[in-house]
């Protein structure tokens, strides 16, 4: 039986169902985690603890907003594929790994944020820890293109977006590991610039607040 000229050239395809509901669970089991690493350390009243913590916050939805970014872009992704070859179930595991990974050096860093000795080395490893995040999920969609796995109906507005939004962030996170190996505090606040970027939708949220003001405009008119 002749192959149909459509299907990649990795062979067997398969049906993105499965491969979506598991990735999703990973993604909100690696959410679910960065919680844990949040802690007080006992001394002083409660509220004392409580703002003494600040550096669990800080990391938390630093990593929590990442890991959101991330899971936009697979989400955006995943609604395009028409299918799914076996490599790309591979590439897939890889993104998962380094997400579910992103805990581990998340609680390094909330406990480093205010020892000189170790902050460096564990902030270096949290940013390229997030650059590897973001450079798979891009690793993804180039291989979905190359293999043409995305479905003839066209990209979505979201994949679109973030496919704009790659190189702008793989810069910052470039810029934020290096002026963390001199001030890991401030390194660690770029990143959360960087993933306010990554889930914030400026540009529709631009498109919405200028049509409210057209709409209030146009009834003032009237």
């Amino acid at each position: 039986m002749p192959a149909d000229p459509d299907t990649p050239r990795g062979g067997r395809v398969l049906s993105n169902d499965r491969m979506e509901g598991f990735s999703d669970g990973v993604f909100g089991f690696a959410m679910t985690l960065l919680v844990v690493n949040i802690a007080l350390n006992g001394h002083g009243t409660p509220l004392q603890q409580l703002l003494h913590a600040w550096r669990y916050y800080l990391a938390y939805i630093v990593s929590f907003l990442t890991i959101g970014g991330a899971w936009l872009l697979h989400t955006a992704l995943t609604d395009q594929l028409a299918w799914a070859d076996q490599l790309f179930l591979r590439l897939n595991l890889l993104v998962l790994l380094v997400v579910v990974f992103l805990p581990f050096p998340t609680g390094l860093v909330a406990d480093a944020l205010q020892d000189i000795r170790s902050e460096r080395v564990y902030v270096t490893l949290y940013g390229l820890t997030l650059l590897a995040i973001r450079l798979l999920g891009f690793t993804l969609d180039v291989y979905a293109r190359y293999e043409h796995l995305y479905s003839p109906a066209g990209e979505g507005e979201e994949l679109q977006s973030t496919q704009r939004k790659f190189l702008p962030v793989v810069i910052g996170y470039v810029i934020a590991i290096l002026i963390g190996l001199l001030l890991p505090v401030l390194a660690v606040v770029l990143y959360f610039g960087i993933a306010v970027y990554l889930v914030v939708p400026f540009r529709e949220a631009a498109r919405v607040l200028a049509r409210r003001h057209s709409s209030r405009q146009y009834a003032n008119g009237d």
